[in-house]
């Protein structure tokens, strides 16, 4: 979200595809994707860049990534025994570490007959929420709770996973907790503080979410953090472990605090919404959406826009009564209690010189109502609770 920090140094040796990895370091890049007949491609801050270098062909890119592989992953990829009875892998997931360099998360797959690699790039410098312009009073005061879920929302690429690593190293920096997480993939590493943290990586370290999920509890967990709240029973096992003195974080893909109600009722069958309702009564402890903007600051790439519910008495009175659409006004009537809504985020990022005015109203989901406050005029519930 912000200028890069200066890049480690580059090693000696490095194997061509190490250099790629090397690269994608240096200039931050969240991933790169290497396929026959193009160049290196890379996602930085955001937005798919080419680099400027010859396409590759499918000797050389076969080539590059065998010569990263160890002798298993080799004959796996090559179809040797004892993995002969498959022939040549068609689909491969692996890590792989530079000592002082950088963690990579590999997929490597075949695509109308030749092979193509994707590359997730595992931080392991875990930004604060001051770099990355979150509301940091509102975030500590969560990271405190004791037990309960917190849910982080968001459509893909808005920073939901950046946003939780903060809030988890604050907890690492000040709380004596255990912590796991449950991934899929890892995408920070982070490095015991005051708490002592236990990362699992689905495929890896665990054949699946239902598997980590079962045994998470067993294993004294204080925090637990889950990478995706994907399906009912991901969702009702976090309900769970939240209740029996837990502090559970998950994501969902959802745009809005009244979207993200809805869909976890999609989640579950009709006649189950009465009791999840309930239980996220007594249970549900924060809803953070987010977007994530282009900045117009310095040195700023990228900010995030949140939308903040805390669960109060009134707003846990809301959702076991379904009234989820009231729960908008709630949010632009607590700015006190740490809540604000999209609007307000984006008024107090258009004062910091962190966006432009257009980049907020085109974010707005109310541009009149933003337009309007944005010229001091404030009606109804609005006044005075923004600036």
């Amino acid at each position: 979200m912000n200028q890069p920090a200066a890049a480690p140094p580059e090693p000696q040796n490095l194997k061509d595809l190490e250099q790629l990895l090397y690269l994608m370091t240096k200039y931050e890049a969240s991933d790169m994707h290497l396929k026959v007949h193009a160049p290196p491609i890379m996602r930085i801050s955001g937005k798919v860049r080419s680099f400027d270098a010859p396409p590759f062909d499918a000797d050389t890119l076969r080539r590059m990534v065998r010569e990263i592989l160890d002798p298993v992953q080799q004959r796996e990829f090559d179809g040797a025994p004892p993995f002969d009875t498959k022939g040549p892998a068609t689909d491969m997931d692996f890590a792989y570490s530079i000592p002082g360099v950088g963690r990579y998360r590999f997929n490597v797959f075949k695509q109308r007959g030749t092979y193509s690699v994707a590359v997730r790039r595992v931080n392991n410098v875990i930004p604060t929420m001051e770099k990355l312009n979150l509301p940091g009073d509102t975030l500590r005061e969560i990271s405190q709770y004791r037990d309960g879920l917190v849910v982080v929302c968001g459509v893909t690429g808005s920073g939901k996973s950046t946003t939780l690593a903060a809030m988890m190293e604050h907890i690492n920096q000040n709380r004596r907790t255990h912590i796991v997480t449950i991934e899929d993939p890892i995408e920070f590493l982070y490095t015991d503080n005051k708490s002592f943290i236990n990362q699992r990586e689905i495929g890896l370290d665990c054949p699946d979410f239902e598997r980590a999920l079962k045994s998470v509890v067993r294993q004294d967990p204080d925090v637990i953090l889950l990478g995706e709240l994907r399906d009912a029973e991901t969702f009702e096992s976090a309900l769970m472990a939240s209740e029996t003195g837990h502090l559970v974080f998950g994501t969902l893909h959802s745009s809005s605090v009244s979207q993200t109600m809805g869909r976890i009722l999609e989640l579950f069958p009709p006649e189950r919404e009465r009791s999840i309702r309930l239980s996220l009564r007594f249970n549900l402890r924060a809803v953070i959406c987010q977007k994530i903007l282009p900045s117009c600051a310095e040195g700023v790439g990228r900010v995030p826009c949140q939308e903040i519910l805390i669960a109060n008495p009134t707003v846990a009175k809301m959702i076991h009564e379904g009234k989820d659409k009231q729960l908008e006004g709630v949010i632009r009537g607590s700015k006190e209690e740490g809540m604000q809504d999209f609007n307000q985020s984006l008024m107090v990022l258009v004062q910091k010189g962190l966006i432009t005015e257009e980049v907020a109203l085109e974010a707005s989901p109310n541009s009149e109502q933003l337009q309007m406050n944005l010229r001091g005029i404030f009606l109804g519930e609005d006044r005075g609770l923004v600036g």
